[in-house]
């Protein structure tokens, strides 16, 4: 039987992306989000007009989309609550995000250039697609969110998931992505942990399981 409702969050479960991006004096931005999706060699990426990685997009019209592997998770999580954008809302001061500049040190992870574009790598990612914004367009309905377009113009991937006799193919078994589903982290087909999101958006999170009838 299934059950009509209002549901609040229709996060069912997407990879983990890092973008690196660059600010406006030049330093470097590393943000997380999960409201990715591909078709080809473009990318769609839903981000809120108040994020700093918005606002470089729209300024620089490049990134770096940085894929995390399921053993990142710390990393990754390090980031949540924290925004290179000096203006903190009041909602997000309440969800518990603090500004943040030096975000590759937040999370441990090392700076390199793109090839293709200036935006940053980060060393630490099994796989690094430099990008180039062809589209901004406002969600529908959400003028706080865009959806931005962009194509991939570069990838790097670390050398063992491609699949062998190969140049152009990663192995699905080898490649293991962080996923995020309703706030919570998985790889392998595990639960990983909570993200710090979680108690910020107030999530209730997964219920223990019920005791076995005595």
């Amino acid at each position: 039987m299934h059950k009509v409702t209002d549901l609040k969050v229709l996060y069912f479960g997407t990879p983990v992306v890092l973008i690196g991006s660059r600010n406006e004096d030049g330093s470097a931005n590393l943000a997380p989000m999960s409201s990715a999706w591909w078709l080809g060699q473009s990318c769609v990426l839903g981000l809120g007009n108040g994020s700093q990685t918005a606002v470089n997009l729209r300024r620089e019209g490049e990134c770096v989309l940085n894929l995390p592997s399921s053993a990142q998770v710390d990393a990754v999580d390090a980031l949540a609550l924290l925004t290179a954008n000096p203006h903190v809302s009041e909602l997000r001061r309440g969800q518990g995000y603090r500004h943040e500049r030096g975000k590759f040190a937040a999370a441990g992870m090392t700076e390199l250039p793109g090839e293709l574009v200036r935006a940053p790598r980060a060393a630490e990612c099994p796989v690094q697609l430099e990008c180039r914004v062809v589209a901004a367009t406002p969600l529908a309905g959400n003028e706080r969110c865009t959806a931005f377009e962009v194509s991939v113009v570069r990838a790097h991937v670390e050398e063992g998931l491609i699949v062998p006799g190969t140049d152009h193919y990663v192995d699905p078994v080898g490649w293991d992505p962080l996923i995020m589903k309703f706030c919570e982290f998985f790889g392998g087909g595990q639960r990983l942990s909570p993200s710090r999101l979680a108690e910020g958006w107030r999530m209730p999170g997964r219920l223990p399981a019920a005791a076995p009838a005595g």
